[in-house]
C-alpha cells in the first residue's frame, strides 16, 4: 500500500445544507462564536469563521442547496456530528451559556478525540445536528 503524497492537518471546513439560514447562522455564531467571513448570496452560501476552519451553510433554497437533493429532516441529517475543539473548557459555565439560549443539550462525558481523551458535551444546533464541544486532553498524572 502507498501512502498519499500529502499529510493531513487539520478540518478545513464543514458543509450544512440548512432549512433556515438566519436561525443556523444566529445559532453558531451567538451561542457558539462563530463569524461571518464571507457570504455568497447568489448561490445561497454562508462561510462562518470557526477558529482556523469554516463552518458553511448552505441554504436549501438557493442553487447550491438545491443540487444536494432533499432537505434534512426528523429522519434524516446531512452530518453524524461535528466536532468543536475549544479553549477554556468550563463545563458548567458552558452547560449554563446553552441553557440561557435554549439549546438542546445531549450527553456529557470524556471521549477521545485528535488531541486525546478529555471532556465533551453534545448539543443540538436548530435544526437538530448534534455539534460536541470538546475540551483539551485529560492531564497525564
Amino acid at each position: 500500500m502507498t501512502s498519499p503524497p500529502f499529510r493531513l492537518r487539520a478540518i478545513d471546513h464543514v458543509v450544512l445544507r440548512v432549512v433556515d439560514g438566519d436561525a443556523m447562522q444566529r445559532f453558531y455564531c451567538d451561542v457558539l462564536g462563530c463569524s461571518e467571513e464571507r457570504r455568497q448570496d447568489e448561490i445561497g452560501l454562508v462561510q462562518l469563521r470557526a477558529g482556523s476552519s469554516l463552518i458553511d451553510l448552505v441554504a436549501m433554497d438557493g442553487k447550491l442547496g438545491r443540487m444536494g437533493g432533499a432537505p434534512p429532516g426528523a429522519e434524516g441529517h446531512n452530518v453524524d456530528h461535528i466536532c468543536l475543539s475549544v479553549e477554556g473548557y468550563d463545563e458548567a459555565a458552558i452547560k449554563a451559556h446553552l441553557q440561557a439560549h435554549g439549546v438542546r443539550i445531549g450527553d456529557v462525558g470524556s471521549r477521545y478525540g485528535a488531541q486525546g481523551e478529555g471532556p465533551s458535551i453534545y448539543l443540538y444546533d436548530p435544526q437538530g445536528n448534534m455539534v460536541e464541544l470538546k475540551g483539551p486532553p485529560a492531564s497525564v498524572a
